[in-house]
């Protein structure tokens, strides 16, 4: 049985709270670089170069890519040899995002009674945490800082089996296509599908962790992929609903058995500032 105190997992979480949002992963900074040299319309490139210039600069600077920070979600998988000493884990990972948001002068953006009060909680606390049991000794945590533009743009299909694949790629199509500009694009695409409503968006939401441009590996799943970022990019919507060749760098599909009478689909929207980091304590 391995310790890790909570004092180390604050500390990592607000070093991932800052390093998220001041500096894109690598292969989304990449896949920016080469929408714009795929992108066709003249209106789209000088939006990416825009982009490109502010991810340049966030990271340089040390400065939010985004004024919205996002509500922050964060993934824990916890090896199953692990004992968390010296305090209450949620707790720790919410201390973590506390301190994160105040010393990076990052924007709190959560609040408390969302259907009338809405005061803002004022640290971006509670965090959204999704917590997995793994084998090993090993804490790992992502940080995903999700924007409230794209976030509204998710959808939820409840589809019946007969829709088949065909009803998956209409469905999806059609989100992306009433989104428009609206989650920033270019976007990635997070699709769940199986399991049930709820885990089905789990799925979509954890997916756009995968790199981009790297497929599922069942050639099925990543021939649907392929399919889907096409029509996607034929809708003509372009970077930032100027209009062009690249509204999405990326669609990332996760797949869970289903009921026999359910065809859960998911679809969560994650804008060009496509920001994780991640750590392993």
């Amino acid at each position: 049985m391995r310790e890790i105190d909570v004092n180390r997992i604050t500390e990592e979480v607000a070093r991932l709270c800052r390093d998220a949002n001041y500096s894109l992963p690598e292969d989304v900074f990449n896949a920016l670089k080469q929408a714009l040299k795929t992108e066709q319309s003249p209106a789209g490139r000088q939006a990416l170069e825009q982009i490109i210039e502010n991810a340049r600069l966030a990271q340089s600077e040390q400065l939010a890519i985004c004024q919205d920070c996002g509500a922050t979600v964060v993934y824990l998988e916890i090896g199953q040899d692990v004992h968390i000493i010296g305090g209450i884990l949620y707790e720790a990972v919410n201390e973590g995002v506390r301190r994160g948001y105040h010393e990076g002068y990052l924007r709190k953006s959560m609040v408390n009674r969302p259907f009338s009060s809405r005061v803002n909680t004022g640290d971006n606390t509670p965090a959204v945490i999704y917590t997995d049991i793994v084998p090993g000794d090993k804490l790992k945590i992502t940080i995903v800082p999700k924007g409230g533009g794209s976030e509204n743009m998710s959808r939820l299909f409840m589809l019946t089996p007969s829709r088949s694949r065909q009803g998956i790629i209409e469905s999806v199509v059609k989100a992306v296509d009433e989104a428009g500009s609206n989650p920033c694009p270019p976007i990635i695409v997070g699709v769940g599908i199986g399991g049930t409503a709820e885990k089905a968006m789990e799925l979509s939401k954890k997916s756009l962790l995968r790199k981009v441009g790297e497929h599922n590996p069942d050639p099925e799943t990543a021939e649907l992929e392929r399919e889907l970022l096409e029509r996607i990019n034929a809708l003509g919507i372009g970077p930032q609903g100027y209009g062009g060749t690249v509204t999405a760098l990326g669609v990332n599909i996760e797949i869970f058995p289903a009921h026999i009478a359910s065809m859960p689909l998911a679809v969560t929207l994650q804008c060009h500032a496509a920001r994780h980091k991640e750590a392993l304590l």
